[in-house]
């Protein structure tokens, strides 16, 4: 696993981003996040060793502008070189979320066609307002690899209907000492939706407040993942990359 962060910085688009981590952490060291900026590693899949060999080692799955959205509209002038990059090492296998799916055509290369064999996208989403407005837009898409990434989960969401073609499904709670609840019926409940679609399904995180048969846990942030992989409810088929 390699991370990859070609620029940094990111704009709050939707509801799910009131308590961006990256906000949070930009706020705590004095750091603009609203100025997006190229990074000293924009070119890191490439950069080779004194051996001429890349610095990243074939195979890997690459998480790719986790500290910005690769779809942000400040960073189209850079995207071009990125996709260059992304083609040349085809021996990688690159993954990146977005909350601006529905910039999708205009933000993909010329010879895109029906997807990159080594590029998943995830469509982030966080209430069924939103799911239904971006899912409608995701499903249509030409994209070999497709995840959707509920989180954080701030209600219930049916989303069943927009899971053919889709890989994965990931959800989770919020993180942030006044972090808006989750509720594990939700997360049981779009769980059942992967299951009757043989759709990959993680629970990745529970939230700050958890709520669990009526009663509300407030859990301490090292937590969150831990607690979530203890549920034991991972559903896994054979098409995981």
């Amino acid at each position: 696993m390699a991370m990859w962060n070609p620029w940094r910085g990111c704009h709050k688009y939707s509801e799910g981003c009131k308590f961006c981590y990256i906000h949070k952490g930009d706020s705590k060291r004095g750091v603009d996040t609203n100025q997006i900026v190229k990074t000293d590693k924009f070119a890191a899949p490439v950069e080779k060793n004194k051996k001429g060999e890349y610095k990243i080692k074939s195979g890997q799955t690459v998480y790719l502008c986790f500290a910005s959205d690769f779809f942000v509209e400040d960073a189209d002038a850079w995207r071009g070189e990125c996709w260059k990059m992304i083609k040349e090492r085809s021996d990688l296998h690159f993954i990146f979320l977005t909350k601006r799916i529905e910039r999708f055509a205009e933000c993909i290369p010329e010879d895109w066609q029906d997807g990159y064999d080594n590029v998943t996208v995830g469509c982030t989403i966080e209430n069924q307002d939103r799911a239904d407005d971006r899912l409608s837009i995701f499903e249509k898409l030409p994209i070999k690899h497709k995840n959707v990434i509920c989180q954080p989960m701030l209600e219930a969401m049916n989303i069943e209907k927009y899971l053919e073609g889709v890989e994965l499904v990931v959800a989770g709670g919020e993180s942030d000492y006044n972090a808006r609840p989750l509720d594990y019926n939700w997360i049981l409940s779009l769980r059942e939706q992967c299951v009757r679609t043989e759709t990959d399904f993680e629970f990745r995180q529970c939230g700050t407040f958890f709520i669990k048969d009526g009663k509300e846990y407030k859990l301490n942030v090292r937590q969150l993942c831990s607690q979530a992989r203890k549920a034991g409810i991972d559903y896994h088929t054979e098409h995981m990359i």
